[in-house]
């Protein structure tokens, strides 16, 4: 065992050390961009390297193409979103080599979970169990071989190194580039934080692990406690009253007329044309009631999984079933009302990052009622129906990745403002250089519209120098990046517009 566990973990240990030093190179002080594909197919192929054997099955492409497939987002560009997706595919790949991956999503979900929790601090307690066993197994006499090991090379080497120096001018100068002093100016707090920010990272994916929980947990109470006389009878038939069949089915009544007067109050004002209150319009009734109406739906949703658990006595009643079809139905309408509501909102106030994002979690909010008519339907179970939802997640996160929304956002409120149409919001210029280089475009065909040439000022100028100078560096390349470089090196020079009037900036989410 001794013979085995000491070459495996000094062999993951000099990888991890390997991948330190090309982060290092990739990645401090540096821009981020392609790199960052780079360095998750290295971490790729490290997992693979110890785990030769798992890909000898009868499809061995099948996990490289679904990892490649899941880090295509980082090549389009790099964002907080792409990154979480690469990190779980490789965790999920690091897994599945390893043999530890269980089957369906929502386990696979909660493995993540935890092989994150636990990464921090899996190279700290693999240490000190190698240490642990060394020291059982001889570990005085394996630590003195180990260095006497290489006490012979090392001197030679240097030796021969030496003599190299002397007889051949070339090896000579490369050893008079070799600056002690500049060597000990890169050994940083800051550097030295993030070399082991990394192998701590790297080696959870070199050996990737779970943390194990006991199987049997002890019991809160006594055993006496268990034996006492049944004193909680009358607080369960209390709870059987509660939440039982009959509870349930009156409630979902009540449930599923307050939501059609919900949705009839929408037919009549949104959509119907029937006057609003007066000192309400309709932007504010939009506005108001999009968000409190998704938390409405999300609490639908808890009652439902709560009233029909699988194999409960509600699950199996004809009426409660079609009441619940019927209410949740209802709930899809709501959530469809309250994306119209934010359209609404948006046609006045412009488009933003929350505001797609809102649509977004709407959308995701209508699936999901959707996946619990499916389960009820089905006769699946609520792990099914977690596992479906995380699927429609993942695949919505994924999908979001090759989206630039702040060339969609930037184009959207050209397109639909008042400088452009004629009708609509005054552009908030002020925003739209916040998202950045990505509005230009956007911006330019504003200028163009309203100056008759593309107009911009010295420092929209300055922020396209630097995004078109960073897209040089082979380190900060991405795809998106590599497409916005191609537009904005076809215009024009400089020209400063006339002075304008302030722009009226877009009203924040409250």
């Amino acid at each position: 065992m001794t013979q085995s566990l000491s070459p495996t973990f000094c062999r993951r240990f000099g990888i991890a050390v390997l991948l330190v030093a090309l982060a290092d190179f990739f990645f401090y002080g540096q821009p981020a961009g392609i790199t960052v594909l780079l360095f998750a197919i290295l971490i790729a192929g490290a997992v693979v390297a110890v785990h030769p054997a798992a890909l000898n099955s009868t499809r061995p492409w099948l996990k490289p193409a679904a990892l490649f497939v899941a880090l295509l987002p980082l090549a389009e560009n790099v964002s907080p979103l792409s990154v979480a997706i690469a990190v779980v595919a490789l965790v999920v790949f690091a897994l599945s080599l390893s043999g530890r991956l269980r089957h369906g999503i929502a386990r696979i979900a909660g493995q993540v979970a935890l092989f994150l929790l636990a990464a921090p601090l899996r190279l700290i307690r693999d240490f000190f169990q190698w240490r642990r066993t060394v020291r059982r197994l001889g570990g005085r006499r394996i630590r003195l071989a180990s260095i006497i090991v290489w006490v012979m090379p090392v001197t030679l080497g240097a030796v021969f190194l030496f003599l190299f120096g002397a007889a051949n001018p070339v090896i000579e100068y490369w050893l008079s580039l070799i600056d002690l002093m500049k060597l000990l100016d890169l050994i940083q707090l800051a550097r030295i934080v993030f070399w082991l920010f990394v192998i701590a990272g790297v080696w959870a994916f070199l050996r990737p692990r779970l943390p194990r929980f006991p199987r049997r947990l002890p019991p809160l109470t006594p055993p006496a406690a268990v034996a006492a006389p049944a004193a909680t009878k009358p607080a369960t038939t209390i709870e059987a009253v509660v939440f039982g069949k009959a509870a349930i089915l009156r409630a979902l009544i009540v449930f599923n007329a307050l939501f059609a007067l919900q949705t009839g109050l929408d037919a009549a004002y949104l959509w119907g044309g029937v006057a609003l209150p007066d000192g309400l319009s309709y932007a504010a009734y939009a506005h108001r009631g999009a968000y409190p109406l998704i938390a409405t739906a999300l609490l639908a949703a808890g009652f439902v999984l709560a009233a029909l658990r699988p194999g409960s006595e509600t699950s199996g009643d004809p009426l409660i079933r079609r009441l619940v079809y019927a209410w949740v139905a209802q709930n899809i309408v709501l959530v469809i009302s309250s994306i119209l509501r934010l359209d609404l909102y948006i046609g006045v106030y412009a488009l933003t990052y929350w505001r797609i994002a809102a649509f977004v979690w709407m959308g995701l909010v209508a699936s999901g009622l959707a996946l619990i008519i499916a389960r009820i339907a089905l006769g699946k179970s609520n792990e099914w129906l977690l596992s479906a939802n995380l699927a429609t997640l993942s695949a919505t996160l994924y999908a979001c990745c090759f989206i630039n929304f702040a060339a969609t956002i930037a184009n959207f409120n050209v397109d639909h403002s008042l400088e452009m149409t004629g009708d609509g919001t005054p552009i908030d210029t002020e925003y739209l250089r916040s998202l950045g280089a990505a509005a230009m475009p956007a911006l330019d065909r504003l200028y163009m519209h309203q100056f008759g040439n593309q107009t911009t000022y010295l420092a929209d100028q300055m922020m396209i120098d630097d995004t078109i100078a960073e897209q040089k560096q082979w380190r900060a390349w991405s795809f998106r990046g590599w497409r916005l470089v191609q537009v904005l090196d076809k215009r024009g020079p400089l020209v400063l517009p006339p002075p304008t009037q302030p722009s009226q900036p877009s009203v924040p989410d409250r």
